[in-house]
């Protein structure tokens, strides 16, 4: 071989070799930026089960708007094991059990055991009852399925105490596929407000704001400041375009943009009613902070005098905490060790990659980019990692919904069987106190829409049942009424629309025909 084909070689072999560290260094984790995605995803489960408590039977048993027998009527695939019962006490007992394992998420403990578990109890809840879910749901059940294939519980954890490897970072198809994850939610949803002449021209935030159904706190506040809510929505804008930074940058380039996007996250916390979404979105950011941030963060800990005490109660709980034979102790069989070692490739590397595939065809899906093949389709309902990342886009939520309820009692009076008091027809000072929560916003949003119309039967039949079991004087009728106020930002006077949803009978069908 000649000396030039030696040298073009040798530096085609440069060149792949510069490649593949700039490509692991880009896909590369610190493993406490792991520990502190752990602890946030089992804090996040914990509120999300304590918000879920509140309606418990409401929207999980028998009692609520979903009774069993709706659910079956109408999802066919139903594997959930909240559905085995619709008695509140059984799923009181799950949630327990839900939120066992979370705290041992947090702990680190049984780590892997915990994450799958803990995954597996959320989508079953979700498969409950569908109607309550956000974006936040969808993003929290895909971090965590992300999460048992990495390692979790190397730092910060019990099972730290039996692990015993040198390396402080980890780049592997899970790193590359838990943070392409995270990029394509930014990038997905920038790609449908691309689309949209509202988010284009800056007025889409001054939008949403108007529909005060979704407004809390600092957003009550802010809804009439038009400049400055353009200038948030450029912001965003900026920040959503700039996503694919997050997978070229390093270092504190790519820190400053993911504090960028949390901090905008947490702007929404104190605006918006969006439940969990911004905190489950700020968890998944932590991961995109290199070494350098996380050296600086241990240094403020142990300045302020918390790393002492917390290291101290770590070690008592790794010497306390009961401990359990690793499954591959007992296989002392070389043949055996073999087979199981190959099984773990496969396991934290074939299936992370393969998943990874099939999520970036859901979000090309999303974008009508291309389809996703039917077979691929069926692994991604089954396991419930579709996606499509439409938060306010293309078309954001401009106006104030809610509802009103007459009811006719046995006695001839009639009243807000919904809200209780006189039927009162006028646009609410604050749309957003007529909802329990953002469940229940959620809810009776999507009962709304025509696809949904047996689920007004469904309301109306619980609000029938809860009504006479508060009350005396039973209600014999009721009729659901859709209100929303159509008035711009730069309107003065609301423009209040009526929307006759259903006319029901308590004592009817339980399934009766819509307006």
């Amino acid at each position: 071989m000649s000396s030039q084909s030696t040298s073009s070689l040798d530096r085609l072999s440069a060149a792949m070799d510069r490649f593949a560290v700039a490509l692991q260094r880009r896909f590369e984790i610190d493993l406490r930026a792991l520990a502190a995605f752990r602890i946030a995803l089992g804090l996040l489960i914990i509120l999300d089960l304590l918000n879920r408590t509140r309606h418990l039977r409401e929207f999980h048993t028998d009692e609520g708007v979903l009774p069993l027998r709706a659910l079956f009527s109408d999802y066919s695939d139903v594997y959930s094991v909240h559905a085995i019962s619709g008695e509140p006490w059984v799923q009181a007992l799950l949630f327990a059990i839900a939120g066992g394992f979370a705290l041992a998420l947090i702990l680190g403990y049984r780590t892997r055991l915990a994450t799958v578990v803990s995954w597996f109890l959320l989508v079953s809840l979700h498969i409950r009852m569908p109607m309550v879910l956000n974006s936040g749901d969808i993003l929290l059940r895909l971090l965590l399925f992300w999460g048992i294939f990495l390692p979790l519980g190397e730092r910060w954890a019990i099972d730290a105490r039996r692990i015993d490897l040198p390396r402080s970072t980890l780049s592997s198809e899970a790193t590359m596929a838990v943070l392409l994850q995270v990029f394509l939610m930014y990038f997905t949803n920038a790609i449908h407000k691309y689309g949209s002449d509202k988010w284009m021209s800056g007025e889409a935030v001054g939008f949403i704001f108007q529909a005060d159904h979704l407004t809390i706190l600092l957003g009550n506040v802010l809804a009439d400041q038009f400049l400055l809510l353009k200038l948030f929505t450029y912001a965003w804008l900026v920040c959503i375009f700039a996503s694919p930074l997050l997978i070229l940058l390093t270092g504190y380039p790519r820190a400053l943009l993911a504090t960028a996007l949390a901090g905008m996250h947490l702007g929404m916390v104190v605006t918006l009613r969006i439940d969990l979404f911004p905190l489950i979105a700020v968890s998944g950011l932590l991961l995109f902070y290199p070494p350098a941030v996380w050296d600086r963060v241990t240094a403020l800990g142990a300045y302020l005098g918390l790393d002492t005490p917390l290291r101290a109660r770590l070690e008592w709980l790794q010497r306390t905490a009961p401990r359990f034979p690793s499954p591959s102790a007992s296989l002392s069989h070389p043949s055996l060790s073999t087979v199981t070692a190959g099984g773990r490739d496969a396991f934290f590397s074939v299936l992370p990659a393969m998943f990874l595939l099939l999520v970036l065809f859901a979000n090309a899906e999303a974008v009508d980019y291309t389809e996703v093949p039917d077979p691929a389709e069926q692994v991604i309902d089954t396991t419930m990692i579709d996606q499509s990342w439409r938060m306010f886009a293309p078309n954001p939520t401009s106006n104030a919904k809610w509802f009103v309820v007459p009811g006719e009692l046995e006695d001839g009076s009639e009243v807000d069987v919904m809200h209780g008091g006189e039927v009162d027809w006028d646009r609410p000072p604050s749309v957003d106190e007529t909802y329990k929560s953002a469940r229940w916003r959620k809810y009776l949003s999507n009962m709304r829409y025509v696809d949904n119309e047996k689920h007004r039967s469904y309301t109306a039949n619980y609000l029938c049942d809860r009504w006479n079991e508060e009350h005396e004087t039973d209600v014999e009728s009721l009729t659901i009424y859709g209100m929303t106020d159509r008035s711009g930002p730069y309107d003065d006077e609301p423009d209040v629309a009526r929307f006759t949803l259903i006319e029901y009978d308590c004592s009817g069908d339980f399934v009766q025909e819509s307006a």
